[in-house]
């Protein structure tokens, strides 16, 4: 019954798009720890014979790879951007001794040449107004919208923040166009609405957690699909960078891809590239909700995770080919609307 069950929900999980509340809710669970009764299984298979031990290794495999987003690429390749999207919690951060100095010494472990922040703009505390724009970690460009921080060793420009109405809660998002050796991109970061309250919810309160939990649920997937829609005529190449708050066989993320971007990790990581997860009760990382998302112009030659001791959230960290965009393709960019 184990072998099937679990055989069942990786297959669901990465065959349904927008799938039944129960379908959505366990790409929440931990996996790790069901690792456990899948090996007591293939232990028990033992006493059942030759079949029911293949049938339990066969679905520990299943489970530890497609359920749990296991990826492998071994071949690498040189990148000419380095770029970073780091959740720092920054509100946290000024409340542990040493919380700035931490997050500054993970930022400066990777070189990025890019990093865009969420929950960041506490970083800015103690600072003069007429300070904000000063190099932060290092980095001397520096673009501040609400919780958000662009933050560049190469130029950036056009720099705007806004609005997307969904129909239920707004997203908020900061972007800048990015000059690089290879030409302009824009860089995007967002961050979606939080599962935790329908998380909760469906965990301590029963029938009324669950329609919570849907809720939630739809409000984030609301906000993807409003982003899709904005993005989807863009002219230039586009890095969108987040906690996007949703693993990537999610129709959150989903919505994404189908839009032409493809997830970073998933093009040239290796291993699962959880990001979230260590400062709860399981006290290890076993959710991909941070993700760095680019258009088919822009080359992805690796992608990995950072450390965890800075933040709720480890960086995740991407090495990336831009497209050499010639002057006069650049100048009828220029002159072109994008969206959003």
């Amino acid at each position: 019954m184990f072998v099937a069950a679990t055989v069942a929900l990786a297959g669901a999980q990465q065959l349904g798009t927008d799938g039944p509340w129960w379908l959505e809710l366990s790409r929440y669970l931990p996996y790790p720890l069901l690792l456990v009764p899948a090996f007591a299984a293939l232990f028990l298979s033992w006493r059942l014979g030759r079949f029911w031990v293949v049938a339990s290794g066969v679905a520990i495999v299943v489970f530890a790879t497609v359920a749990m987003g296991f990826v492998w690429h071994p071949g690498r390749r040189e990148g000419n951007l380095r770029l970073m999207t780091y959740n720092v919690k920054a509100g946290n951060a000024w409340l542990r001794p040493g919380g700035v100095e931490a997050l500054a010494r993970e930022v400066a472990r990777y070189h990025p040449d890019v990093v865009v922040m969420q929950d960041a703009h506490p970083l800015l505390r103690g600072r003069p107004s007429e300070a904000e724009k000063a190099p932060l970690f290092g980095l001397p460009e520096i673009h501040v919208a609400g919780q958000y921080i662009i933050a560049s060793r190469l130029p950036l420009r056009d720099c705007s923040e806004g609005v997307l109405e969904t129909g239920g809660e707004p997203l908020a998002f900061a972007r800048c166009t990015l000059d690089s050796k290879g030409g302009a991109v824009e860089v995007m970061t967002v961050h979606f609405e939080s599962p935790r309250s329908g998380l909760n919810a469906a965990r301590h309160e029963g029938f009324d957690g669950i329609v919570q939990w849907q809720q939630n649920h739809e409000s984030r997937l609301a906000q993807a699909r409003a982003l899709a829609r904005a993005l989807e005529h863009g002219k230039r190449p586009l890095i969108l960078a987040g906690d996007l708050n949703a693993p990537e066989s999610s129709a959150v993320i989903q919505s994404l891809l189908a839009v032409g971007l493809r997830d970073a990790f998933s093009s040239a990581g290796r291993g699962y590239g959880y990001s979230y997860g260590h400062t709860l009760r399981p006290a290890f990382s076993f959710l991909r909700i941070d993700h760095i998302l680019v258009s088919p112009q822009i080359g992805v030659s690796d992608c990995f995770v950072g450390e965890k001791e800075a933040s709720d959230h480890r960086p995740v960290i991407a090495d990336l080919v831009l497209p050499v965009v010639h002057a006069a393709h650049e100048s009828a960019m220029n002159s072109a609307t994008t969206a959003p």
